[in-house]
């Protein structure tokens, strides 16, 4: 086979000299001359004597592969033969290939006869049985590789369509159901959530006098609506807002505040300690051991029950006229700052008591738990 196979030149000059059909009467004269059967003897010599083109002419009919099986027969030929002749098999599928595939998809007809090899699967053709036999790949247009690029960068987002870059964008703190460290920081105090220091803000503007603060509760609709609003984002607040007038709205925003923390303000690790110091039956002893829990807190912790204890010893302050002495913002703040995150019925009846007697301790006597000064005693 070897002998009477053309040299990959010659197979070149086949492919990319154009169609048979334009071949001049010369060429037809003499490819009367011979048959398909005389040229399976004919020797390697002969082909190169009477012309390539001439016996490629014969074999095939004028250039045109009978079927499918003939032209894996021919493109197989070319490969032998540009391994044979030190050949890239790269370039052959380029230039050669291509050429004679394109003629053969051109003169295929709808109708011709069906193909008894093993079919590969659907949309395998020729040419990719060809590359896949040769192990190359096939050449690539400058367009190709740019949507090859785009593909590979679109299969790096996150499935469903999740945009990577805009779940990555940091967005701005929210304000209810996280962490103490990771909500808006008031502009005057780092440590203190913004939320917190507003809400206060706008009690002790105009409501010192008002029966009943914190603990006549707000409309829940407009409650929620400035919540939504503040998990937004925002960096300031309009306190000229009219959700921001209704005093009891504004209150119950401040309790709704604290009772989402994920940590509570006396901490998961510490309740159990307060809990404990609370039921001391020395004064003296049970007074200092919580100021140094409190003494204890993380930063933020220590600094927010700061600021809001000292609120609520400006409320009680004016206890003569909103009827809330420190005992009764005790029992409306003492669940909400001193519990667990995982608050269970059994703590909520058996330390209830504790939890009021914590929350008044620290109202009555808040100059002394965060002041610098060295332990006295209780007052």
């Amino acid at each position: 086979m070897p002998s009477r196979v053309p040299s990959l030149r010659m197979l070149r000059s086949f492919f990319t000299d154009g169609s048979l059909d334009s071949l001049g009467t010369s060429e037809d004269a003499r490819s009367k001359r011979h048959s398909t059967s005389d040229l399976s003897d004919v020797p390697f010599s002969a082909v190169r004597k009477e012309g390539w083109l001439h016996c490629k002419q014969i074999l095939t009919k004028k250039g045109k592969a009978e079927d499918r099986e003939d032209m894996l027969a021919w493109i197989k030929v070319i490969r032998e033969n540009s391994k044979a002749e030190g050949e890239d098999p790269g370039f052959a599928s380029q230039a050669l290939i291509s050429k004679k595939l394109n003629d053969y998809r051109k003169v295929s007809p709808a109708g011709t006869k069906p193909d008894s090899s093993p079919k590969g699967p659907r949309g395998l053709g020729i040419r990719a049985e060809f590359l896949k036999q040769t192990g190359t790949s096939a050449p690539r247009s400058p367009r190709q590789d740019v949507a090859v690029t785009k593909d590979e960068s679109s299969s790096q987002k996150a499935p469903w369509g999740i945009n990577i870059m805009k779940k990555n964008k940091k967005s701005a703190p929210r304000a209810f159901g996280v962490r103490l460290e990771d909500c808006q920081p008031a502009p005057d105090n780092k440590n203190v959530p913004l939320i917190v220091e507003a809400c206060c803000k706008v009690v002790e503007d105009r409501g010192l006098e008002y029966m009943g603060i914190y603990r006549v509760p707000g409309n829940n609709a407009v409650v929620s609506s400035l919540q939504e609003q503040l998990n937004k984002g925002a960096t300031e607040i309009n306190l000229q807002d009219e959700r921001w007038q209704d005093l009891n709205v504004i209150s119950s925003l401040l309790k709704s505040f604290f009772r989402k923390l994920p940590e509570p303000l006396f901490t998961d690790d510490k309740y159990n300690d307060f809990i404990e110091a609370n039921r001391i039956e020395d004064a003296s002893e049970r007074m200092r051991t919580l100021r140094k829990l409190i003494r204890d807190l993380p930063g933020h912790y220590y600094e927010t029950l700061k600021f809001l204890v000292g609120h609520l010893k400006t409320i009680a302050d004016h206890s003569e006229k909103n009827k809330m002495e420190p005992r009764n913002l005790a029992l409306v703040f003492g669940p909400t700052l001193v519990r667990t995150s995982e608050d269970n019925m059994t703590d909520m009846v058996t330390h209830m008591p504790d939890r009021y007697k914590i929350v008044e301790t620290l109202i009555q006597h808040s100059d002394w738990f965060f002041s610098d000064a060295e332990d006295k005693g209780e007052k």
